[in-house]
């Protein structure tokens, strides 16, 4: 049976009071009574939709994947690019980047499942870099693995220093698009975008 409005904006609010609580205290810090009271619902209710604490983290970290990969959209001709609307998502959104350093940090990467968003999502990025090597518009002599992880670890740098930010909304405008120059820079000399059709 299809679920109900009511069910379904329940499992709205706990998803969103989640993504706060995981966000702000990461996996083992998260407390499901703080979560259900956020969500305006009960503890009991939370379990009723999701099994653990952890299941619940890997769909909200599945959905976070999800919007990221939306609203920047990886182009392997492109990767200087793709570093750049990163870092703009990491830098509007450091409480997502938080979120998604938690599983990293947290969670054993040997009880992730087959069909786990984050292995599928690196997968299906790390296929189309290798695709684009095939096809010659990328760089041959690098392993798709590394590409992948320094150019998304120098497009989120600016996302974990946001102490460095000026606190005059004029002068941090600046201070990141001067810091996203440097973050496409840095990526295109190491991945120079494809001129090629």
């Amino acid at each position: 049976m299809p679920p109900t409005t009511s069910t379904e904006a329940t499992r709205d609010r706990i998803l969103a009071a989640a993504r706060a609580e995981f966000a702000r205290h990461g996996i083992a810090g998260a407390r499901i009574d703080r979560l259900a009271k956020a969500a305006k619902t009960s503890k009991e209710r939370v379990y009723a939709y999701f099994k653990s604490k952890e299941a619940l983290y890997r769909l909200v970290s599945g959905q976070e994947l999800t919007a990221i990969a939306e609203a920047t959209r990886m182009d392997p001709a492109d990767l200087p690019g793709y570093a750049g609307r990163l870092h703009d998502y990491y830098t509007a959104h450091p409480e997502r980047y938080r979120l998604m350093q938690w599983g990293r940090l947290e969670l054993d990467p040997d009880e992730a499942t087959p069909d786990d968003p984050i292995r599928a999502t690196m997968a299906g990025k790390l296929e189309r870099l290798r695709q684009a090597q095939r096809d010659g518009t990328l760089d041959p002599s690098w392993d798709p693995i590394d590409i992948l992880v320094l150019l998304n670890q120098i497009a989120a740098s600016w996302a974990a220093y946001t102490d460095f930010d000026p606190d005059n909304p004029t002068h941090r405008d600046k201070f990141l698009n001067d810091r996203r120059t440097a973050v496409v820079a840095a990526v295109e000399r190491l991945f120079p975008a494809s001129h090629q059709p």
